[in-house]
């Protein structure tokens, strides 16, 4: 596939967008089946507020996360949102936007991350990171298995956290976010009746999914496909304090 027209390409599209401010920090992620955002206020180094909001998701269950992710994080020093862990007992996302807070919280400029990963094409796909427009990285795979990086190669995605942390510290946090958004556009090769029913999901991969709250999860949402719009992700947006 020639890396120039994945612009063209069908295929799934992710952005995450934070903003900085004084004492709080706004961030915002959109893709095909998701659309949340949460203002984090900060004093001192430590998170004394988090309002999470879910704009669109999967799952009747989603919104359940939001107090899931106060819990998880209200009173955490910023420095230590990473090492608190706990990913799976929450929303997934709405833990990466809490955790690219804390990391980008005294930041003096606005980041944006760009996920956009082809479909398949006999069997091949790219994946490609963008951080404010400028191309980082970039993965291509084939039946699953890696291929680009060639020192990678037969990997599989969810086990690449070799290569993550062969790259440069500037780089790590960027290559997290291109490894999940290219783990989530597997779900356009999946038909949405096979995707639909909780129970066949994997246990405890989210809080949707945890065994105490998936017994009442049901299919609900938009799903947008951008690559086919002449939208973008969180092109509609509102400011939220």
């Amino acid at each position: 596939m020639n890396r120039t027209n994945i612009d063209d390409s069908p295929g799934f599209r992710r952005r995450f967008r934070i903003t900085p401010s004084a004492n709080f920090v706004r961030a915002e992620v959109e893709d095909d089946y998701h659309h949340m955002r949460l203002t984090l206020r900060h004093e001192n180094g430590v998170a004394m507020d988090i309002q999470p909001e879910i704009v669109r998701a999967p799952w009747t269950t989603c919104p359940g996360a939001i107090e899931q992710l106060k819990k998880t994080f209200t009173g955490t020093e910023l420095s230590k949102f990473a090492e608190r862990g706990e990913k799976r007992m929450n929303c997934t996302h709405l833990h990466d936007l809490a955790t690219l807070s804390a990391a980008h919280a005294y930041d003096t400029q606005v980041l944006v991350y760009d996920v956009l990963v082809s479909d398949p094409v006999e069997g091949t796909r790219e994946s490609e990171l963008r951080s404010n427009g400028v191309t980082q990285l970039r993965l291509v795979l084939k039946d699953g298995q890696v291929t680009e990086p060639v020192e990678f190669a037969g990997a599989t995605v969810d086990k690449l956290a070799p290569w993550i942390y062969s790259l440069d510290h500037t780089l790590q946090e960027g290559a997290r976010v291109l490894r999940w958004a290219t783990m989530i556009a597997n779900g356009r090769t999946i038909p949405l009746n096979r995707q639909s029913d909780a129970s066949r999901m994997p246990v405890g991969n989210c809080f949707t999914f945890q065994p105490q709250v998936r017994i009442a999860a049901k299919r609900v949402g938009e799903i947008r496909d951008f690559s086919r719009s002449a939208s973008q992700p969180l092109e509609t947006r509102r400011d939220h304090v």
